[in-house]
Formats: structure tokens, sequence, C-alpha cells
């Protein structure tokens, strides 16, 4: 008993410091946040609801951009470079939120290049309709209505930002306080022409006339006749926006003359567009007659803008050819320096029991589905989140801070067990280590399903240009490109598994195997140290360190159930209150996202990739090279410390005067997504060489790089 008392005090003071961590957690959840500001935008969540909440009204919500001077956002149609911004509500039950009531842009020049968006103070306005079915609970007087905003303010030089508001509003009670404000957005807003002067029988319509557009509008207002009138036209990508344009009066009716973008990548039906003078605009929906020209080298016709435009030649890529792209690529997966290890060890239990063919052809079969099944529900879940218009890409589930650290905690428990610190057995039943001993199936299923989840985040040679192909197929051929992938990466062990003899070319089973077992655990460890720095490019320094705590406290959890007695109960119950007060404590840091901005620090030749800067380095007639990489990639990571880092290569980049961008998708990025999606892939490396002579497309190097490639890209500047 002499140590009762010591440690009742001990955990007394954790339970205390447990509660001071709990309400601290609880007290930061509460907090409501209407406003994000940044050094260049101050953005505010604004509602206008004079007559209260109830059923069968429309209130209307909005994101209100205050700019700082020189930057901007952007429309809906950004122009030839940037993005608009989006919204994405959460609204209680019963409530429904429209599009973005876009007030008229203004043009902004930028060098070479035109872009349409918005400059000093900007409110972009969402009628929300409140349904039959909305009810409030008995006693409950106000709602809370969320937002996750993101957009991009640019000057010459571009931001992706985004914020989470959070805006409470009364039931009963009168918002009105930015009456003004949404009066003003309101009338900002373009109207509609009468159907009459858009009827496409001489009335209003566009008309393909070679390289230009003929644009004729009826019914537009007799103030506005006669004078010169700024022209948006909502469809991206289609005319060419910096270059001149003409337009001419024939009494009541406008026309006008706009030259064709030379990377046109849309064909539309309809055009929308809007006419604006001094501030009011009018809208119109107007046909397109004549067939369109060839797109231009850029990029291919397209039938909209969700659908990625693929590089040259991608089309001529048959499913065959993909199929096999593929399936080269997933058995070049096995030698991931993560993967490699939970190969290694299948194929040590093939050693050890080298007499039981039947157990290695059904293991080699149940390890081959876990693959073939992970991999197709991997494709399924990218396909899926894509249709409802998420922009995600192969190895998407690391750019979660969450999926990141419970790898780091899967691997640090693997590698402790295989160091020998303890065995599984330890802490399951008896009968569950029997029934685990009856059904070894089981565990070779579950190697598969953990191979593909270590081995998912990198695009391997080959695999780049078949699973750009798969997402502008139908989603059965598409599978049938991810099912390719599975089957190549199982194909080594299956192969193993189920060819008469191949184990006898194994070495002997003996001592060797229990010093081979404990130097897996390196492999393992070393997959932490990279998963935690991983994570440290998400979550920044505080959750790089919080979770090595965490795995600090796993650790000693895991050793306090190795003990025996009295002190295994003691021990065991310190450690887990430990680790529990951890969690508490600095759980939230691993899983918090860092500040944007951080992830590629600018140096003396790489410089942070942003939408339209591309664009505007070719405008001034340089060449760009643009490395997509992540953090996660160990692929990128090796082409990254060898060859582009290669005194030579730098060299001859500097020598040719290229512009090095690096895009670092480590963290969800729309606009990466994006940009990759024009290039015809959906995952990292890529490689693209932007020369400046005009009309040409990007130049695709492979997925793992030489000195070699690079110097022959560059000869062809």
């Amino acid at each position: 008993m002499i140590y009762s008392k010591p440690i009742g005090s001990a955990l007394r003071a954790i339970v205390l410091v447990a509660l001071w961590a709990i309400s601290t957690l609880a007290s930061g959840q509460n907090l409501s946040t209407p406003v994000v500001s940044t050094e260049q935008v101050r953005a505010e969540l604004m509602a206008h609801a004079p007559e209260g909440i109830g059923a069968g009204k429309t209130v209307w919500i909005g994101l209100q951009l205050a700019h700082q001077k020189e930057w901007h956002t952007y429309w809906k149609n950004s122009g030839d470079s940037g993005l608009p911004t989006t919204l994405q509500w959460t609204l209680p039950a019963g409530l429904s939120a429209g599009d973005i009531d876009w007030p008229i842009p203004k043009l902004i020049r930028i060098g070479n290049l035109a872009n349409y968006g918005y400059e000093d103070t900007v409110l972009l306005p969402v009628s929300v309709k409140v349904g039959p079915e909305f009810q409030p609970n008995p006693g409950q007087n106000q709602i809370s209505v969320g937002l996750k905003a993101r957009w991009l303010v640019c000057r010459t030089e571009c931001i992706p930002q985004e914020g989470e508001f959070q805006l409470n509003l009364p039931i009963r009670g009168s918002t009105a306080i930015n009456a003004a404000a949404f009066e003003a957005a309101l009338a900002a807003r373009p109207q509609a022409l009468p159907d009459s002067a858009t009827a496409p029988v001489g009335g209003s319509g566009v008309q393909i006339d070679g390289s230009s557009i003929r644009i004729t509008v009826h019914g537009l207002p007799a103030h506005m006749r006669g004078k010169t009138l700024d022209f948006f036209p909502e469809t991206p990508e289609v005319i060419a926006t910096a270059e001149k344009w003409s337009q001419s009066w024939d009494d009541a009716v406008w026309h006008a003359k706009v030259p064709l973008s030379g990377e046109r990548s849309l064909a539309p039906t309809v055009m929308p567009v809007v006419l604006a003078l001094g501030g009011q605009g009018y809208r119109a929906e107007l046909k397109v007659s004549g067939n369109w020209p060839a797109a231009g080298l850029g990029s291919a016709v397209v039938p909209s803008r969700g659908a990625p435009a693929p590089m040259p030649g991608a089309s001529s890529v048959s499913l065959v050819a993909a199929l096999l792209g593929a399936l080269l690529g997933g058995l070049i997966l096995n030698l991931m320096p993560c993967v490699f290890p939970v190969l290694a060890i299948k194929v040590m239990s093939i050693t050890r029991h080298a007499d039981d063919r039947r157990g290695h052809r059904i293991s080699g079969l149940a390890y081959s589905a876990g693959v073939l099944v992970s991999f197709l529900a991997l494709g399924a879940l990218m396909l899926a989140l894509r249709s409802t218009g998420e922009q995600l890409g192969w190895g998407f589930q690391l750019q979660s801070p969450a999926v990141v650290a419970a790898l780091a905690l899967l691997f640090t428990v693997m590698g402790l067990n295989l160091a020998g610190l303890f065995e599984f057995g330890m802490f399951v039943p008896a009968r569950l280590t029997t029934l685990e001993a009856k059904n070894p199936a089981v565990n070779a299923f579950l190697s598969g399903v953990l191979a593909v989840a270590i081995a998912s985040p990198c695009t391997a040679p080959f695999m780049g240009a078949a699973l750009g192909l798969a997402l502008g197929l139908p989603a059965v051929q598409a599978l049938l490109i991810f099912a390719s992938l599975g089957l190549g990466m199982a194909l080594p062990f299956l192969l193993l598994s189920l060819i008469p003899g191949a184990s006898r070319m194994l070495p002997l089973p003996g001592a060797w195997m229990q010093t081979f077992r404990r130097a897996m655990a390196f492999p393992m460890f070393a997959t932490v140290v990279w998963l935690v720095w991983v994570l440290g490019q998400q979550s920044g320094i505080d959750g790089a360190g919080s979770l090595l705590a965490l795995l600090v406290a796993l650790s000693m959890v895991l050793w306090s159930f190795t003990l025996q007695g009295r002190t295994r109960v003691v021990v065991a119950s310190i450690s887990i209150a430990l680790c529990a007060l951890l969690t508490l404590a600095f759980g939230q840091n691993v899983l918090r996202i860092a500040p944007a901005g951080s992830a590629v620090v600018a140096t003396e030749r790489w410089q942070p990739w942003a939408p339209g800067r591309v664009e505007q380095a070719l405008a001034k007639g340089t060449p760009v090279f643009v490395d997509f990489t992540a953090a996660w990639c160990v692929t990128c990571q090796y082409n990254k410390t060898t060859t582009l880092s290669d005194p030579a290569v730098l060299a001859d980049f500097d020598a040719r005067g290229v512009t090095l961008l690096r895009a670092d998708w480590t963290r969800r990025d729309s606009a990466i997504t994006a940009a990759l999606a024009q290039l015809g892939r959906n995952g990292v490396p890529v490689y693209a060489l932007y020369r400046y002579k005009s009309g040409e497309p990007p130049l695709l190097l492979p997925e793992l790089l030489t000195p070699e490639i690079v110097h022959a890209a560059l000869a062809t500047l």
C-alpha cells in the first residue's frame, strides 16, 4: 500500500487536466465565425431576412469580399486565368440554397491576359427558400447557417484561400442590418432579356464564322442603343478574352465579332452572355448555329467544363493500351519502400510453410482478392465523389491528416510487433487466435488491403496516362483500369503462390527468419518518419509534434501490456490515462489544417504554382516547367532529390531561361486538381514543360525522371 497515495494523486491530477482539456475543446467548438480575414481579403458571411425565417419565405445570404488595393477575385467565367469563388452551404432541414446571383464583373487586364472579376468590395448573394417542411423545435429562437467558401485572390501573383463561416439568424426577428449591401448587389445583377429577343428565328444568336463568332442581340433597352457595351460570356474557354473584338449597332440590333480562343476546349450549343453599360446589364442565352472549327492544339473539344479535356493523343490511347499500362504500373508499385516490407513478410510466410502448397494457393488468391477489392473500392469512391463535383485525384486519401495519422499509428504498431515488443495474440482471446489460425485467408486478404492503402498515394510509371484516361471513360471501363492496376500489384505474389516448385527457389527456413522479421521493423519505422513529415506539411509543426507524442504514448501502452502481475495493471492504467489525456489535449493539432501558403517555399529557382502563373510567364516569352508533386508521393520525392536537384539539370534550366514552378498537392487543392485534369492526369507526379511557341501543347515527361530525359525535353525548346 506504500504506492497507493502517490498513484492516487497522479490519477487525480490526470483526471483534472483531462477535464480541463475537454472543457477547452468544447468551448472552442462553439465559436461563431462570420468573418475570415487574410492579408488580401476580408470575407464576411451576411444575411438579409427582414421578415424573419418562416415556411414559404425567401431569405438572402451571401459572402462579401472586401479586397485590398490591387487585389481581385473572379466571376463565374474567370477569363484567361483564375478560378471562380465557390460556396458550399450547411443549412437546417427545410432550407435550400440556390446558385450565386453573380453581380456584373469588370474586365481586369494583367499583361497580355484578360480576366473577369471583382475589385474593391463585392457581395455574392444567394437566395435561400424556406420550404413548408421547415419546422423549428419548440423553444428554438434561431437557426445556424454554415458556409465553406473557396476563392482565388490575385494581383500579379495568385493565392488560393478558403474559409469556414457560421452565422446565427433569429427565426421570428428581423435581420435587415445589411439591407443596403444586398439591395446594391441585387441591383448589380444582369436582368434577363425577353424571350422574344432570343427567339431562334429572326432574333438573337451566335453564328460561327471561321475562327470567330458573330453575335446578334435584339431587344436591348433604348438607353443602351448606339453605346459601346461591355461583353461578358458566361461560357469559359471559348473566346480569346484578351484579343480585340468589334461591335456595332444596326438601329436597335447589337452586333459583335469576337475571335475564338486558340486553346478552345468547349463546343457549346447555347452561349449565355451578359451585356453591360454603366453598371447595368442584361443577360441573354444565345443559340449557336454553324459548325465549330477544330479545337486548338492545347486541348480537345469536350461537351462541358465539368469533363476534363484530355491532352492531344489521349483519345488515341486504346482501352487495351491503358489496361496494359495499368498492369505494368501495378507491378512497379511493389517496389515502393513501404509496400516492399508487406510483400517480404508474405514471401517469408511461404518460406516458413514451404510444403503447404494448398495453403500457398489460398493465401495467394486471398491476398490478390484483397488488392483487387481495395483498388476497385478506391476507384469507385473517387469516381463517385468526382461525379458530385468534388475535385479529387489518385491518392486523395493521403490529403486528409486523419488518414495520414491513422496510417502512422498502424505502422508504429506493426513495427513494434515486428521488432518483438509484443505479439498480437496477447491482446485477443485464445478463441480468436485459434479462429485466425483456421482462417489464414482472412490475414492474407487484409494484407492485400494494407498493401494498397500504403501504395496508392503514388503514381508509378505507366500509371499516369491510364488513370487520366479512366476519368473520361464510362464507369465500367474505368473500373476495369483500376482492376488492372490491382492485378499488376498482386501478380508477383500470386504467381509465387500458384506455380508449383516456385517456393523451392526461396531460402530454407531457419534462424535467419527471426532476424529478417526484426529487420523489417526498420522500414516500418522509416515509413512512420515519412508519414509524420507528410502530416507536418498539412498540419504544421504542432501537428507533427502532437502526432509524435501520441505515437510515444501508444508505444508505452503496448509495452505496459507486456508486463506481469500487479505492475501490469498499475502501469497500463497510467499509460492508458496518459494516452487519453494527450489525445484530448493535442489530438486537434493533428487534424487541424495549417494555413495555406506554406507548403511550397519560394527559392532562387523554384516558385509556388498558382492559377494563371503559367500563362503570365508564357506571355513574357519564357518557357515554364511545372513539377506537380506531393509530400506523400515517394516517387515525387525521389525525383526531387535526384534529377530535379542535379546541378547539370538546373544549369540547363537556367541556360534556357525556364521558369520553374512547383504545384504542391499534399493538401486538397481544387485548382491543382483542375490543372492536372487539363493535362489528362489525376495523380502525381506529373511533369509538364510549357513551350512559349504559339499553339504548342505542354510536353509531359515520364513519372520516373532521369537527367537524360529532362535534357532531351529541354532540347525541344
